[in-house]
């Protein structure tokens, strides 16, 4: 008899935080700029300023995703914008951090543990290490812009001032820094064509 009250309470918590989670959820998506059908977000996942945020259709997002738009960062005021297109999924631990704008097209796929930003702290410069890095300025360098049907492995960076073209595929672990044209597949640090995909 316990055993059969214990289970039945498992049972009902869980029921409860299932419906916990699904009024998140449904929150959450009410504050996006705008959000498409089929919204999917597992746990643990952190959106900041969703206002500033577009996600399209069929999106679906595995654990510990992590999105911000930033507006402001001590006395800095930013006008963030971040464009998610359709059917795009992103594994688990991704992170995207934007200042000022951050594009993604179409039918992309996302392993896990990928760093997608716009900005960074400081510059690398001799005037900026007399600043604590949690006080320098963010700086962006340009958008972050990709395009559809691309394909990002385990492990990636994205710096800003990037434009990804279509149908390019990102191998694991590499970090770009410059432009990446169409149809083709980069790797290393920082990234480099390995091959034209014709």
């Amino acid at each position: 008899m316990k055993n059969k009250i214990k289970l039945f309470l498992l049972k009902l918590l869980n029921a409860i935080l299932v419906y916990k989670q699904q009024q998140e959820l449904d929150e959450l998506k009410n504050s996006f700029k705008k959000v498409g059908k089929n919204f999917k977000l597992k746990q643990n996942y952190s959106v900041y300023n969703p206002q500033f945020i577009e996600i399209g259709e069929n999106f679906y997002a595995l654990d510990r995703f992590r999105i911000e738009a930033f507006d402001k960062y001590g006395e800095q005021i930013f006008f963030p914008k971040i464009k998610i297109g359709d059917n795009v999924i992103f594994n688990t631990d991704i992170h995207i951090g934007c200042i000022n704008s951050i594009i993604i097209g179409d039918n992309c796929l996302f392993a896990s543990r990928i760093y997608i930003t716009d900005h960074q702290h400081g510059e690398a410069t001799p005037e900026m290490l007399n600043i604590k890095p949690i006080d320098r300025p963010l700086i962006s360098k340009g958008p972050v812009i990709i395009k559809n049907n691309v394909w990002v492995g385990e492990g990636v960076g994205i710096m800003s001032n990037v434009t990804i073209g279509e149908n390019s595929i990102i191998a694991t672990n590499a970090v770009v820094t410059k432009d990446v044209p169409p149809n083709c597949v980069v790797a290393g640090i920082p990234a480099k064509i390995i091959k034209y995909i014709v």
